[in-house]
């Protein structure tokens, strides 16, 4: 059984390096297809690794003296910081040591080391960020959430083929439909940039393209690829983690209010559990940054163990699909 190499970040992240090695403690445990490889201070790291029974055959540390903070500006911090923890391990991933880089630190630096060291696969105009989702049937995967807020139509036409690809290999759903971020249902609606991008995704062959989508219908799983650019996508997101976790603290909060209410919430407790975990962001992992020669994932700053864990994981169905071939033939083919 081929193994996928997945390149830690222990330095980043509000809760580094405790949560994130205790996240890859987890991904070992659960998957024997996973070595981890933790790139960070080694005498840190090896503290919190000692809190652990693990395989120590598939966690091993990789030393980086240095770590960019997330104020640092990020084209001068990847510059500078060559022996950074986020340097060292995305040259991991160029030189074929790992399959994936996996990180909860700063985004711009992350942002910039994916296309500078990582480079992007030829054709590709801008690597979009493409988290999945939970909705009321499954998950949609929102691209880009943030990585060009100035992105140009024809970028977003390249999202809906990139979203199209993933969510067919990784998630499996079969023609997955499309749509465009849109202040309204008619064609006529929109801004500069929607009035532009609406026609070329319509006239797009390698795409199931339904039209635009309308941000309240985007919990009810009306499309499985919710296009759109970094600023739209990103504060639909942010207001998309807020209210799931003030909405789920209400529940929790109402349900222990009286002794009637905690009675119900006992015999409940199974079935409201499963349905308030799949409205959990933290259980469907990172972003990927999505259309570069490796695969680069960011997790949330805030990072607990188990988005860690889960983040990890994912990157052993994205190598299993062959998701970069997959979206290097795409491109490729339209190029041609």
């Amino acid at each position: 059984m081929e193994k996928t190499i997945v390149a830690l970040d222990a330095m980043g992240g509000d809760n580094a390096p405790g949560e994130i090695v205790k996240g890859a403690v987890e991904a070992v445990l659960a998957s024997e297809q996973v070595i981890v490889k933790l790139v960070g201070k080694e005498d840190v790291v090896n503290e919190e690794l000692a809190k652990y029974e693990y395989d120590k055959e598939r966690i091993e540390v990789v030393n980086a003296t240095e770590v960019i903070l997330t104020e640092e500006p990020p084209v001068k911090a990847i510059k500078s910081k060559k022996d950074s923890s986020i340097v060292v391990a995305m040259n991991m991933v160029k030189r074929g040591e790992a399959d994936a880089l996996v990180s909860a630190g700063s985004s711009g630096a992350i942002l910039v080391g994916g296309q500078v060291i990582v480079g992007r696969i030829k054709g590709i105009e801008r690597p979009p960020l493409a988290p999945l989702i939970p909705t009321k049937d499954g998950v949609s995967l929102l691209i880009d959430c943030g990585a060009n807020v100035d992105a140009r139509p024809s970028h977003l036409v390249q999202f809906a083929k990139i979203g199209s690809i993933y969510m067919e290999n990784v998630v499996g759903i079969k023609k997955p439909r499309v749509a465009i971020v849109n202040i309204g249902a008619e064609e006529e609606k929109g801004n500069a940039l929607v009035h532009e991008t609406f026609p070329m995704l319509k006239n797009c062959p390698d795409i199931n393209f339904i039209g635009s989508i309308e941000a309240r219908d985007i919990p009810a799983g009306y499309a499985d690829v919710i296009v759109c650019e970094a600023f739209v996508g990103n504060v639909i997101l942010k207001l998309y983690e807020g209210l799931g976790a003030t909405l789920i603290g209400k529940v929790k909060e109402g349900l222990m209010s009286t002794l009637r209410s905690k009675i119900g919430a006992l015999l409940i407790k199974p079935a409201l559990k499963k349905t308030l975990k799949a409205f959990q962001t933290e259980e469907y992992g990172g972003a990927p940054l999505l259309g570069l020669n490796g695969l680069v994932v960011k997790t949330h700053g805030s990072s607990k163990a188990v988005e860690v864990k889960n983040s990890i994981l994912q990157c052993i169905t994205f190598k299993e699909q062959k998701i970069n071939d997959k979206i290097r033939e795409n491109i490729n083919l339209q190029e041609s």
